[in-house]
């Protein structure tokens, strides 16, 4: 088994730093555009952040149990070295881009990620704000693990990953020089990723790379403000119902639904699907009544 670092708690002091950092700029250099901090909301991202911790240790459990019997399946090995290593990041980098995709337009998937989008606030503790059911998150990476890699070399390059993109969640960063916001995920392409704006939704999925999104087509560049949240947002601090709305919304809707095609919709098509005999009459109850001519 390579020995590799847990990065993510080996960043936890400079986390905690940083953000402290940029709560002093806010004081010291106001921004009346930018959303800044509300305590109970980075509060609230917080504990999102620290209850994560705890759901993702026992998500492991099963996760590693098969991702341990599919290393043992394989015939392959790719060796942990300096220049595999680079190669490892960059593939997990790579599914995490369809992960992160598949999680914005599969209810069931959004059900997960949702949680990180439920702020109205785009800061360092935005970043903290993690999902408590991450177990729709490893079959991504099953591909990995049966071309010979490691399962702790997989924890280390997602612990990487998640890493490189605390920092692009903030204000206090504008556009970088043109290469870096070619090839890296940077504050501004984050931002666009957070908003609620039509022309933003569903875009810039890159974790540390954004060439995967100007490859597969998803990539919108930062030019209005963005408006951070949901479509619909949420409205409560509440970490356990932050944790688990949507989860209930897709239980009131399947129970709502009036077929079993309609059921199999609310779960695995997109989070705004609608039943096409439900948007019809939608459409036909909102269009304005027509006027009769007078009689002549």
């Amino acid at each position: 088994m390579p020995h590799l670092p847990d990065v993510v708690l080996w960043s936890v002091p400079a986390f905690v730093l940083l953000t402290v950092v940029e709560m002093v700029s806010y004081r010291l250099h106001p921004d009346e555009d930018a959303e800044g901090y509300e305590a109970k909301d980075a509060a609230t991202s917080v504990g999102m952040g620290l209850g994560s911790l705890v759901f993702d240790a026992l998500w492991k459990i099963p996760i590693v149990a098969i991702y341990a019997a599919v290393y043992e399946l394989t015939p392959l090995r790719v060796p942990v070295l300096w220049w595999t290593v680079l190669l490892m990041l960059l593939a997990q980098d790579f599914f995490y881009y369809w992960s992160h995709r598949g999680h914005h337009v599969i209810r069931i998937l959004w059900a997960c990620h949702v949680v990180h989008h439920s702020s109205r606030k785009f800061n360092l503790t935005t970043a903290l704000r993690q999902p408590w059911t991450t177990w729709t998150v490893w079959p991504f990476y099953v591909p990995m693990i049966a071309l010979g890699v490691h399962p702790a070399a997989i924890a280390f390059c997602s612990g990487t990953n998640l890493v490189y993109q605390f920092w692009v969640h903030t204000e206090r960063i504008g556009k970088l020089p043109r290469p870096f916001e070619f090839v890296l995920n940077t504050p501004s392409h984050h931002r666009v990723h957070h908003a609620s704006q039509g022309g933003y939704l569903d875009r810039n999925y890159g974790g540390i790379l954004i060439i995967w999104d100007r490859m597969f087509g998803s990539f919108v560049a930062e030019t209005e403000r963005p408006v951070y949240g949901l479509t619909k947002n949420i409205g409560t601090f509440n970490p356990l119902r932050v944790a688990t709305h949507e989860y209930a919304a897709i239980a009131r809707d399947v129970r709502a639904a009036g077929s079993w095609r309609e059921r199999a919709g609310r779960v695995f098509r997109g989070p705004g699907w609608q039943p096409a005999e439900r948007t019809a009459r939608e459409a036909k109850s909102t269009a304005p009544a027509s006027v009769e001519e007078p009689a002549t």
